[in-house]
């Protein structure tokens, strides 16, 4: 059974920075995709980055692209999103997902294991 733990959100002035983890358990996962998904209040889940296990393809939502960046360490099991210039507009709370990277797409239809969550809240 996969387990997914995130941690590392809080609270953030305007232009700054955070940095997600998420530990991956269970299993191995070489044929997964994982990715980070974000829901506001009041809005729909949606898709921020993501990242294959194995060769490490990456994918991004256009809004984050050029400021955050989703890497892994393979030993630790764990997934990394580096959050820079944060604005008011990612406050969210922030959740790792896994899938298997045979389905080639990152809708989180695709994902089926999820964490529990993380709030990062950016103060204007």
């Amino acid at each position: 059974q996969v387990q997914l733990v995130e941690s590392g959100g809080g609270l953030v002035q305007a232009g700054g920075s955070l940095r997600l983890s998420c530990a991956a358990s269970g299993r191995s996962f070489s044929s997964y995709k994982l990715g980070w998904f974000r829901q506001a209040p009041g809005k729909d889940r949606e898709f921020v980055a993501g990242i294959t296990w194995s060769g490490g393809r990456t994918y991004y939502q256009d809004s984050v692209k050029d400021r955050f960046t989703i890497s892994r360490d393979n030993g630790k099991n764990t997934v990394y999103l580096q959050m820079n210039s944060l604005k008011p507009e990612d406050t969210a709370v922030y959740s790792c997902a896994a899938g298997s990277a045979a389905w080639n797409s990152w809708s989180a239809n695709f994902f089926n294991s999820w964490g529990q969550g993380t709030q990062v809240t950016v103060s204007s």
